[in-house]
């Protein structure tokens, strides 16, 4: 929407905002020369007395908070690093300097500083300020600083100021790029390399998803959002690099909630002359890995629950979980009776199955995925959902396929990647039967993708992981939308919403 009336300035800081301007004050000057940040002052400050530091320091923030007492101001004020209070008096900084401040400096402001650093009685190490500056006027209110910004929602909708108010959601974000460098790192540091591939596709593929469909102009031709990176990254494969990678982000015109987002990241990774079992080596290896880069320890809770990344993992077959948390032996039961089962448990998408193949995946997602706790691989998927997996070397009806779950949520999904193109082609063929029959996740043919693996592609083992759910396990937040800065929202008028300090 661009209705004005869903901007939110201040009426008061307006008017400040107007009689500044009417005098032709600089208030938001191009550059300020900022020769500390407020963490290198703490750090060689922190045994500082209370006689000032000889040599001055000089600094920038936001203001949080502004204290008057008179001729003496304390102000404390926030950057990247730190946040620090200042000291300043009406002698040091003069009547006009100090009655601008008086009349025009408000939470939210951001000034530059120059003083010497001293402790207070108190014991607080404070900034005894010499000169100020004006660097930005704030024209919007500030969320009670007490408080600071509360609202669920709100927080979501206007992440910038959850980042002002909140240290918890900087933090979370601080620990999620990290993460993200320290994943770059491991797989650069063992042979991997990083491609970008195409978002927009003539056809979309690599996963069962629903896409979000645009269309390009020049080329008159309509185009998809990719839902994953998958058929691009094997395409390198042939074409010699054996070892590749991309951090993307995906799209799936899906249901919003706290495990999904319709945009996310992932990272897809792919290594020539590997297997699934080699490629849930090298998933224990890079989770475990991030978790104690993050962390220091194998260890998080989520959800006041204790996890252990600490390997070995568990390893389950898809059968044998059924077998365990469902107490089904599902190809041993009868299809009249596993239909008769899935009715009666009223099992998402029991309409459409026809096979035991089908059925095993629909049993296992009802009976299973919520008991799995801590981290444990579900390997050797059916053949009839998994049209991009290597048929199993020793069981007919299944692939070579696994996928990663932490309290109940999938983190990763990998295969021994087919590389059969006639195999291919029919699989593709049948998901398209599917996808003219209704089935919007069902995947489209890539006729060129076929003819990749008619040049020949290696034996190759491939994994995704959710980088999204995983930053929830490292930052211990039950919800997506907390890990992603902007996530999606329903569009809503500004005088709507009912925001709470």
């Amino acid at each position: 929407m661009s209705d004005s009336s869903q901007i939110t300035f201040d009426e008061v800081k307006l008017t400040k905002y107007r009689e500044l301007t009417g005098d032709g004050r600089p208030i938001y000057p191009a550059h300020y020369e900022r020769k500390h940040t407020l963490a290198e002052i703490r750090e060689r400050y922190a045994e500082i007395g209370h006689d000032p530091s000889e040599e001055e320091v000089c600094t920038a923030g936001r203001i949080y908070i502004i204290r008057h007492h008179g001729k003496t101001v304390f102000i404390d004020i926030g950057d990247a690093s730190a946040r620090i209070q200042l000291y300043i008096r009406k002698n040091d900084v003069g009547d006009e300097a100090f009655e601008f401040l008086k009349k025009y400096l408000d939470a939210g402001d951001i000034i530059g500083v120059t003083g010497r650093v001293f402790r207070t009685k108190m014991g607080e190490i404070t900034i005894w300020a010499s000169a100020y500056t004006l660097l930005a006027k704030s024209v919007c209110a500030m969320p009670e600083k007490f408080h600071g910004l509360k609202n669920t929602e709100a927080r979501y909708r206007q992440r910038y100021l959850d980042l002002i108010m909140n240290e918890e959601t900087r933090e979370t974000f601080r620990l999620r790029s990290r993460t993200i460098a320290e994943l770059r790192n491991f797989l650069n540091s063992r042979g991997f390399m990083e491609f970008e591939t195409p978002t927009l596709q003539p056809v979309y593929g690599g996963a069962n998803a629903r896409p979000f469909i645009t269309y390009h102009n020049a080329l008159e031709q309509q185009l998809f959002l990719r839902i994953a990176p998958e058929l691009y990254l094997k395409r390198l494969v042939v074409g010699g690099f054996e070892k590749v990678y991309e951090f993307s982000k995906n799209f799936r015109n899906e249901d919003i909630d706290t495990k999904h987002n319709p945009e996310f990241s992932m990272v897809e990774i792919y290594a020539a002359y590997h297997d699934y079992r080699d490629m849930m080596d090298l998933t224990e290896e890079i989770i475990t890995d991030l978790v104690v880069h993050a962390r220091g320890t194998t260890t998080v809770t989520f959800d006041e629950t204790e996890i252990s990344f600490a390997r070995p993992w568990r390893r389950l077959t898809m059968e044998d979980a059924v077998k365990e948390y469902g107490g089904i032996d599902v190809y041993a039961t009868p299809l009249d009776d596993l239909a008769r089962i899935a009715e009666q448990e009223k099992i998402d998408k029991r309409e459409t199955a026809q096979t035991h193949g089908d059925y095993l995946p629909l049993f296992f997602d009802h009976y299973c995925e919520e008991k799995l706790v801590q981290p444990t691989f579900i390997y050797d998927f059916p053949v009839e959902n998994s049209p991009l997996a290597k048929r199993h070397r020793t069981k007919p009806g299944f692939t070579e396929r696994f996928e990663l779950f932490v309290y109940g949520m999938e983190l990763a999904n990998g295969f021994s990647e087919l590389n059969d193109p006639i195999d291919q082609k029919e699989r593709f063929e049948e998901q398209d039967k599917k996808r003219r029959l209704g089935d919007l996740e069902a995947q489209m043919i890539d006729y060129d993708f076929i003819n990749a693996l008619g040049y020949g592609m290696p034996p190759t083992g491939g994994v995704g992981i959710g980088m999204d759910r995983l930053i929830m396990m490292i930052t211990g937040n039950d919800s997506i939308k907390e890990v992603i800065l902007f996530p999606s929202m329903r569009t809503v008028a500004r005088s709507d919403e009912k925001a709470e300090e």
